[in-house]
């Protein structure tokens, strides 16, 4: 698609990101309309006195309607004596002046910019020079130069401008140096930038394949992908010297040489057998000295019997019971620093944190609470149930996308004396260790989460070691309480996590479907037209699966829903992206955070819109999504960040719940088949539970607890710190 090119000032400023520097702005056109439109993109400041060329796409948002949408910019200098007058004595230049503009002009000429750029010391001529006036000339055209220098060749070398942003707010006019001395450095130094982009541009610079560099960054990045894939926080020596030897076997590289070299420069960390990246042996260490002397500042203590007769008046007023290990939990959180409720689902955990928060406020009214959770969807709903203040962890502490950092840490900590954290199973190394940086000034810290459930995706599981360490207080709530409600989904639950399947007690909420791999298929179709027919919507009914591929794999499913439920029409426009084709009316599913749409990995959403290039102005394809009333826009670039939702993965679905799934599990998934998984999967149903597939696959699953434990250190560390 050919970029539009348009010069003109920047006028007023709608929004701005100071860390990604993403800016909306009124861009005032230079021609004979001077009209303003609306720019968007990742900019850096632009003085209203510059003229700028932007290239770019006009996009018709949803909301705010037609906007331009910046890929590259350019300084523009001016030509026209009276305009070069003004250029000269705007703050850009803060010690030249209208008079000295004036002279400038008059003793150089009109071409008086570009001889400056070519030689600076000819100000020295004019009337009324002076070393500051020489300096201001630098800074304001020469200096400026070599900023545009270095856009022009990054883009030369494929580059686009998010990332060239990203290295000009980290490396500042310095980049280009940094840069053509070492574009490996930007691997360890820039997020965002892989070592498959970062060996893209040296190898465009024309670096060699065995720069010692290049290795090194791939050695790092090995082992990142190592811990990333497998959960671990560290990979064995064994495996990296397997990896490294299969991708760079042409090389005949002595692997110890070049990892000695990243354990001298700090790259990577090696304890015997044991290989870390710092991000992630750094943060295991810091978990353990945190929690080692954490509350830094410690409540006031309430004596037990006080807090025992308020769980007693509390019970009255609600006209409910607790029984011994609720009540304990209670009593742990308030005597504790630190103190984690565990327990499956029905067995009360959102009753117990209710009670916590009541007696919080009775016995600390003058201090703060705040709840937290991993995922939108999570959150929302813990904020249902409690009415506190509940966000992702993400938000809370400020996470920025394009640097991945985050706002509030230990220079900046949270205002909050108490923090609850929900679904905690879900939580990695990586955003326990910032959040706990975050935490200088929390006086009480609750962890709320299922231990069988799912890990994390990233790295660490961190609630098992938690638990493990055996220096915290525990509370498992083992006895179901909504179980009198007739929850069938609750009682199989219990039976994986104790491993005592019995079918035969279990005939309400719950259905058997046995069938082959390739019968999957139909059973599903069936079923949901069946539920359609009595009344339930699509998105009541989510089907669940362990693998994408095969004859009952996720895009297989997706495909033949989307076929059944909302398939291809005269009146819905649709759009072909890759192997999927996205219509409105689909259901749609969101795989990557995105903050500034307030978007989350997991959210599912609606297509109410699809605009396809050729009915477009600028020739380019979107997709419109809702998302309970956040709507947010996709084009080409961003549409890896979304698929169809029909049917999804059971690590996408963890942190929801959904009226009624369908969970295919077959002998084909055994390498997938693990007890946590189909735990995981069942918890998600909160009325009612299909089944379908093969029984010996769900029981070989049951069977099987944890057939890749993580390799991990925290426990370790946990013990050493705290005893």
């Amino acid at each position: 698609m050919d970029l539009i090119e348009i010069i003109g000032h920047m006028g007023v400023l709608i929004y701005r990101d100071e860390v990604s520097n993403y800016t909306v702005a009124k861009f005032k056109l230079y021609d004979i309309t001077a009209k303003n439109i609306t720019i968007t993109g990742y900019l850096p400041i632009m003085h209203p006195d510059i003229l700028f060329e932007l290239s770019g796409t006009y996009l018709e948002h949803p909301r705010f309607g037609m906007q331009f949408q910046v890929s590259h910019y350019r300084r523009v200098l001016p030509t026209d004596r009276d305009s070069i007058i003004s250029f000269l004595s705007s703050p850009i230049f803060a010690k030249i002046g209208r008079k000295f503009a004036t002279s400038l002009v008059d003793t150089l000429g009109l071409d008086v910019l570009e001889r400056l750029k070519q030689d600076l010391t000819l100000v020295r001529q004019v009337k009324g020079y002076t070393d500051a006036k020489e300096e201001s000339l630098y800074l304001g055209l020469i200096q400026a130069d070599e900023h545009e220098e270095a856009l022009r060749f990054f883009t030369t070398h494929g580059l686009g401008i998010r990332n060239i942003m990203r290295l000009d707010r980290i490396y500042g006019s310095k980049v280009l140096d940094v840069v053509k001395e070492n574009p490996y450095r930007l691997v360890e130094e820039v997020d965002g930038i892989g070592f498959k982009t970062a060996d893209k541009l040296a190898l465009s610079m024309g670096f060699e394949l065995d720069d010692p560099r290049r290795l090194k960054a791939a050695l790092i990045t090995i082992v990142m992908d190592e811990c990333m894939k497998n959960g671990d926080s560290y990979i064995s020596y064994h495996t990296l010297t397997k990896r490294f030897n299969k991708e760079f076997s042409e090389m005949n590289a002595d692997l110890d040489d070049y990892l000695l070299l990243c354990l001298k420069e700090h790259k990577l960390i090696q304890i015997d057998e044991k290989v870390f990246h710092p991000s992630q042996y750094s943060n295991e260490k810091y978990i353990a000295q945190y929690l080692s002397t954490f509350p830094l500042i410690p409540l006031d203590s309430v004596r037990p019997e006080l807090i025992l007769s308020e769980i007693k008046h509390l019970e009255d007023a609600l006209g409910l019971h607790y029984d011994e290990s609720q009540s304990l939990a209670i009593l742990q959180f308030f005597n504790h620093p630190l103190s984690i409720v565990t327990g499956g689902p029905g067995t009360g955990k959102t009753t117990v944190v209710g009670a916590m928060l009541k007696l919080w406020r009775n016995l600390y009214p003058s201090l703060s609470v705040v709840c937290c959770a991993p995922t939108g969807r999570a959150a929302k709903r813990l904020f249902e149930l409690t009415s506190v203040e509940s966000s992702t962890i993400h938000s809370l502490i400020k996470w920025d996308l394009e640097s991945n950092t985050f706002g509030k840490n230990e220079l900046d900590p949270l205002n909050v004396d108490c923090l609850i954290i929900d679904e905690f199973s879900m939580v990695d190394t990586w955003l326990f260790g910032n959040l706990l940086k975050a935490c200088a000034q929390v006086k009480k810290i609750l962890i709320v989460g299922d231990k069988d459930q799912l890990p994390s995706v990233a790295p660490g599981k961190v609630l098992q070691d938690l638990i493990d360490s055996k220096c915290f207080p525990v509370s498992l709530l083992d006895r179901i309480y909504r179980q009198q409600e007739g929850s069938d989904v609750i009682e199989l639950a219990h039976q994986i996590r104790h491993n005592t399947l019995d079918f035969t007690q279990i005939t309400k909420d719950i259905k058997w479907i046995p069938c082959s791999a390739i019968e999957v298929k139909q059973v599903v179709l069936k079923i949901i037209e069946e539920g359609l027919q009595k009344g339930y919507a699509v998105g009541d009914m989510q089907v669940l699966a362990p693998m994408y591929s095969g004859q009952a794999g996720i895009d297989t499913l997706n495909h033949a829903v989307q076929k059944m439920v909302n398939p291809q029409s005269d009146t819905k426009s649709e759009l072909q992206v890759g192997s999927v084709t996205y219509r409105v009316g689909d259901k749609i599913l969101q795989l990557k955070n995105q903050p500034t749409d307030d978007v989350y990995n997991g959210d599912i959403g609606l297509c109410i819109e699809v605009i396809l290039a050729k009915y477009d102005h600028n020739k380019q394809n979107r997709i419109v999504v809702d998302f309970d009333g956040r709507i947010v826009e996709y084009t080409s670039e961003s549409f890896m960040n979304i698929t169809l939702a029909y049917c999804i993965s059971i690590h996408k679905s963890q942190g929801s719940e959904y009226p009624i799934v369908l969970l295919a599990t077959l002998s084909e998934h055994k390498h997938m088949l693990q007890r946590r998984l189909v735990y995981t999967a069942v918890t998600r149903a909160a009325k009612s539970l299909i089944l379908i597939g093969q029984p010996e696959a769900f029981q070989y699953a049951v069977d099987h607890y944890d057939e890749y434990p993580r390799n991990t250190c925290l426990v370790d560390y946990l013990v050493n710190k705290l005893e």
